[in-house]
């Protein structure tokens, strides 16, 4: 895995873990020299754990739409794309990205995960996805998908798919070893 796309916060959210799960996690990728691909933003989470992989030398590149570009704080990142549309900025990260994790944010947070998931299961991908699940975070989404693979609307080798761990080397190691095929 040669590089991996962050969906999270805009905003650092209730706990002071959240900022220092966000950086333990843009530490990890850049001491395994993984590319950082995120949202662009200097803000929230997204600000921390881009902010951690330059501090510790790591690359990271920032694809954002000219209108966020505009209202937010620029982060002198490795790469920086101003795109036009939210579509063209997913399109971009997900084809410069060879995995996919979601530390906690809000609704963006949950479009780009859920989405980045149903493209491996419609096999528009096959990028390994999972969650940084920061002090149980995501929990109530698991027990979610668990309910849908109840009821059988979401086969159960798909919610196999959705990787979660709450240590960012475990969910590292889990993502690389789960290569698109």
């Amino acid at each position: 895995m040669d590089s991996l796309c962050i969906f999270c916060g805009s905003s650092f959210g209730d706990s002071p873990a959240y900022r220092q799960e966000a950086a333990r996690f843009g530490t990890a990728l850049a001491q395994r020299g993984i590319d950082l691909v995120y949202g662009g933003s200097d803000a929230g989470l997204m600000g921390i754990t881009a902010r951690a992989v330059l501090e510790q030398h790591g690359r990271v590149t920032g694809i954002i739409t000219r209108e966020l570009y505009e209202r937010t704080r620029d982060l002198e990142v490795s790469e920086l794309i101003i795109v036009d549309s939210m579509h063209e900025r997913k399109a971009s990260m997900y084809a410069r990205s060879d995995a996919f994790a979601a530390l906690p944010g809000g609704i963006g947070t949950l479009e780009e995960l859920l989405e980045s998931f149903t493209w491996n299961q419609l096999g528009i991908h096959q990028k390994p996805v999972g969650v940084f699940n920061i002090q149980g975070f995501f929990t109530p989404l698991l027990s979610l998908l668990d309910h849908l693979t109840e009821h059988q609307f979401l086969p159960a080798v798909q919610r196999e798919q959705l990787l979660c761990s709450d240590d960012p080397n475990a969910l590292l190691d889990m993502l690389g070893s789960r290569k698109e095929s």
